[in-house]
């Protein structure tokens, strides 16, 4: 409570304390802050916290009844930030995932093919696309079988 209403140094914005973590001694504590902003007002907010370290600690003192009042150090807390990244990261896949099922009723409803019907097994379980073959040199095509013409290799293993 004292960084918001107590800290005069206007650098210290938009802070939030999202952590502490204390000795077993009680000697040091550790302030983890998230500060929302740009990465130089970040950096300027923490070291505007530490320089208000010993004041802070005064403070501190006044209201704790122990042997020692803990030394404070401020680190970032990087946490809120890539929870935040996660959200927009999932938000988008939720987007995709329903302008994908939009897409999917709408070949559904409509006379456009599937990606199941463009496709046909053979013996392997490979999938191979229908209508779209493509032939090596060595194998012959429907139109050439009902032509009766066959390709040279063809012919040299049919005369051995």
């Amino acid at each position: 409570m004292a960084i918001l209403t107590e800290l005069r140094d206007p650098r210290v914005q938009n802070v939030t304390v999202t952590g502490v973590e204390v000795a077993p001694d009680m000697r040091t504590a550790r302030i983890l802050v998230s500060v929302m902003g740009t990465e130089g007002q970040q950096h300027m907010c923490l070291t505007a916290l530490q320089r208000s370290a010993g004041f802070l600690q005064a403070k501190l003192a006044q209201r704790i009844d122990t042997r020692y009042t803990p030394r404070l150090t401020f680190e970032l807390d990087a946490g809120v930030k890539k929870s935040l990244e996660m959200a927009r990261i999932l938000h988008e896949l939720e987007i995709e995932r329903e302008e994908l099922a939009k897409r999917q009723a709408a070949e559904a409803e409509g006379s456009a093919p599937t990606d199941d019907s463009e496709h046909s097994v053979d013996g392997d379980d490979n999938i191979a696309p229908v209508g779209n073959i493509e032939l090596d040199d060595n194998t012959e095509s429907s139109s050439d079988i009902e032509s009766g013409s066959t390709n040279e290799s063809d012919n040299s293993t049919a005369e051995r």
